[in-house]
């Protein structure tokens, strides 16, 4: 697997330890994280005890050479409108978070790495 997008959840398991995400992980050659996954993370360390060294875990992971940033414009906004009508004309609504990661993974064509199985529903979209 050469290059993925990585969800909230598996960011999480990564630094919590979780051994085949992390050998998932060390196989990729590009590791993608947008902004909306970000600000979750960020939104959890304020809630949590530790948010000083989860921000210099994060920051360090995100200096990473293999570690790439995507941010939301308006091609994205395209592909979450379309994935949005798809998902309401089949009754499966998701996290509109979550719609928003599943169109970047779709303009950039990468696999999204994710523990959510809702993604399913996404049309086009591949999952790790």
């Amino acid at each position: 697997m050469k290059n993925l997008l990585i969800d909230t959840n598996i960011y999480t398991y990564a630094f919590n330890g979780v051994a085949e995400v992390i050998k998932v992980l060390q196989r990729a050659q590009k590791i993608s994280i947008c902004t909306i996954t970000i600000g979750e993370l960020l939104s959890g360390f304020k809630a949590g005890s530790k948010e000083n060294t989860n921000r210099a875990e994060l920051e360090e992971f995100l200096d990473s050479p293999r570690v790439q940033l995507l941010v939301l414009d308006e091609e994205t906004a395209e592909f979450y409108a379309e994935i949005q009508n798809a998902l309401k004309k089949k009754g499966k609504p998701i996290p509109t978070n979550d719609i928003w990661i599943a169109s970047i993974a779709l303009q950039y064509g990468l696999k999204l790495y994710t523990n959510d199985q809702h993604f399913k529903f996404v049309p086009g979209l591949i999952l790790v």
